[in-house]
């Protein structure tokens, strides 16, 4: 599989492939701000929705917002990945996410025919911590299914 920037998904497409085709990503309203060369950048405004005790960033947050950009990679591979499923995800929650919008860098390790391996850091917007460390890897859809 080449990877790359995708013809036909920009960062708009995600978001609104996103928001028509998986409702929650919408509501959570998830920001693509960069999707080339393998890599996706997102971001997750505030809302104080997202704070546990200890004022920090809830883990289901960090990890949606990893687990979304991880999705975003897998579009850059496939036509159209609407069946890339998650099949596994290693979360290492590395420090507390102070109040504030998170930042997501999603990049493919490696693309092959039916999986695909991806790792994505969680950032703090507030004061550029790295949060959280993510390695996934996605079912890639069969190629009847890719387009």
């Amino acid at each position: 599989m080449a990877i790359g920037k995708q013809a036909g998904i920009s960062p708009r497409d995600f978001d609104r492939i996103m928001a028509e085709k998986v409702p929650f990503v919408g509501d959570m309203g998830v920001i693509t701000e960069s999707l080339d060369a393998g890599v996706a950048r997102l971001r997750l405004p505030f809302d104080q929705r997202f704070i546990r005790p200890g004022n920090v960033v809830c883990g289901p947050a960090i990890f949606a917002l990893a687990d979304i950009a991880l999705y975003a990679v897998a579009w850059m591979v496939a036509p159209v990945a609407d069946y890339a499923v998650t099949t596994e995800a290693t979360v290492h929650f590395l420090s507390g996410a102070k109040p504030g919008d998170l930042i997501a860098e999603a990049r493919i390790l490696k693309a092959g025919k039916r999986l695909l391996i991806a790792q994505c850091d969680i950032r703090s917007a507030v004061d550029d911590a790295l949060c959280a460390h993510v390695i996934g890897t996605y079912a890639m859809p069969p190629a009847d299914k890719a387009g």
